[in-house]
């Protein structure tokens, strides 16, 4: 049993349905009937307080709360436990990890306040669990085949041509949820802009980044759109909610998440309810989230209906793309109707995917893990030298990330359903190999790439003729998509 343990607590939702009933599929056209007023919020956050809890953090749907065991079990007339589970680990690794329960109730995770002085003003409270990053290690200067950034991802996903026309995310602000980030020469003397780190609940030393996978994939999203506002929220994987709660705090236009759990049936834990509201929440605001799908994993958040959802496209050294082996897409059970990837970035393949060359903090996690050995199972580099070569959808969401920004700059007025359509209206479509989960790439939509390789040239265009028919009357009209599929097919052969 961990000294501290991290939770959300939800003050009773004034829809009357509480955020914990299982058969609530919380999204962004629903989440508003799980927000508490804000007398019963004030009131549960004193009471918390005064039971010995530090408060974290407040949102609309919850309370970010820590404390020992003792705490909860004095609080809740309850008894913690920790129980072993089944999860998948970097590297696609099956493996177990330990979650916190009681059994005062069926849904996993959730302590039921009913009979304890809480029951006026709280509905439960969901113990955070582990997620995991969706990633593998490698590194530099190596003779495989392999992409380096900028330059090979930015050609990969055609942003160049966005750039060429000055679409670069100048003034779009994007946030990643990550292990940290660290102020690598590759970003500083590129002149790329990042704010200070912020610090998630429970996260500390914001100048570090111990593990290395949020500063190596925060490369992908300046490959893609090198002028953005940067922010990095580090996360402690404790408290994920919490640290991405505390990336909507922060108003920005896109958030980007490279991590998540592998949930393949129902129902959701009391944690991941709670996360589905603050997901919900950002995107009912306003704001674009995009999660990565999974390597292997039946990812969630990756699968919540109002996330998009970032697959994986291998491209070999001529160009030709196949679906990534390594990449997850998958039809969800948990969420009628929904289907994972939406649009793919640049995955590697099976075993490792390791693919594309990034930066890092020297020694950390990931450089010292991929030390000695030959390609594929081997690092072929020093486990100090600051570069590792990785992939999985941990890369492809910021890519993801990084055209939405341009997009983004090209139409301000888009909501985020809006620019998903426009991802998946304008993705190159992938046609050969299957996914991680076996399902093979075909013309049109598909369970192994989505609607394909994200395209950042023609989305911009898309998105940019959007905002001209807006100017000019509104709604799109039949002449108006005629003329956009027309521009599109136009700039295909230039």
């Amino acid at each position: 049993m961990p000294d501290v343990i991290y939770a959300q607590a939800s003050p009773r939702s004034a829809g009357g349905t509480s955020l914990f009933d299982a058969s609530a599929a919380i999204r962004s056209d629903t989440v508003a009937n799980f927000f508490s007023e804000e007398a019963v919020t004030r009131a549960a956050t004193l009471r918390l307080q005064e039971a010995g809890f530090r408060v974290l953090q407040v949102s609309p749907t919850t309370i970010n709360i820590a404390g020992p065991a003792e705490a909860y079990e004095r609080a809740f007339a309850t008894t913690l436990k920790t129980v072993e589970r089944d999860v998948i680990k970097p590297g696609a690794r099956e493996d177990t990890a330990t979650f916190i329960d009681t059994e005062d109730t069926a849904l996993a995770g959730l302590v039921d306040p009913r009979n304890t002085p809480f029951e006026d003003v709280l509905e439960g409270v969901a113990i955070e669990e582990p997620v995991y990053l969706m990633q593998d290690a490698f590194a530099p200067i190596v003779d495989y085949w392999h992409l380096d950034v900028p330059g090979d991802v930015s050609l990969a996903v055609n942003a160049d041509r966005a750039h060429r026309g000055d679409t670069t995310g100048r003034g779009v602000s994007v946030v990643m949820v990550d292990s940290g980030w660290f102020r690598h020469p590759f970003f500083t003397q590129r002149g790329y802009r990042a704010a200070p780190v912020v610090l998630g609940p429970a996260a500390s030393s914001p100048d570090d980044d111990e593990n290395g996978h949020g500063t190596a994939e925060s490369a992908n999203a300046f490959a893609a759109a090198p002028d953005i506002d940067f922010t990095m929220v580090k996360m402690s994987f404790t408290n994920s909610t919490g640290a991405f709660s505390a990336a909507v705090a922060l108003n920005p236009q896109i958030i980007s998440c490279s991590w998540g759990s592998s949930i393949q049936d129902p129902p959701l834990s009391a944690a991941n309810q709670a996360q589905a509201a603050a997901i919900a929440t950002a995107v009912v605001s306003g704001i674009i989230v995009v999660f990565s799908a999974g390597n292997g994993h039946w990812g969630f958040p990756g699968q919540h209906p109002d996330v998009i959802s970032a697959g994986g496209v291998y491209m070999e050294a001529d160009g030709a793309t196949q679906a990534s082996t390594y990449a997850s897409g998958f039809a969800s059970n948990i969420y009628a109707g929904r289907s994972t990837p939406d649009v793919s970035g640049l995955v590697g393949m099976s075993p490792g995917a390791k693919y594309i060359m990034l930066p890092l903090q020297p020694g950390d996690e990931i450089d010292r893990g991929g030390g000695g050995g030959s390609h594929p199972t081997g690092d072929e580099t020093a486990p100090d030298d600051g570069w590792a070569a990785i992939s999985g959808t941990s890369a492809a969401a910021p890519q993801l990330a990084g055209v939405c920004a341009l997009i983004r700059q090209a139409c301000p007025r888009l909501t985020p359903a809006e620019v998903r359509d426009v991802l998946m209206r304008t993705a190159r479509d992938v046609t050969a190999g299957s996914n991680a989960h076996g399902n093979a790439a075909g013309p049109g939509y598909d369970l192994a790439t989505g609607a394909g390789l994200v395209d950042a040239h023609r989305a911009v265009l898309m998105a940019k003729l959007r905002r001209q028919a807006a100017a000019e009357g509104g709604q799109l009209s039949a002449e108006d998509v005629e003329a956009i599929e027309r521009i599109l097919m136009e700039s295909d052969q230039d």
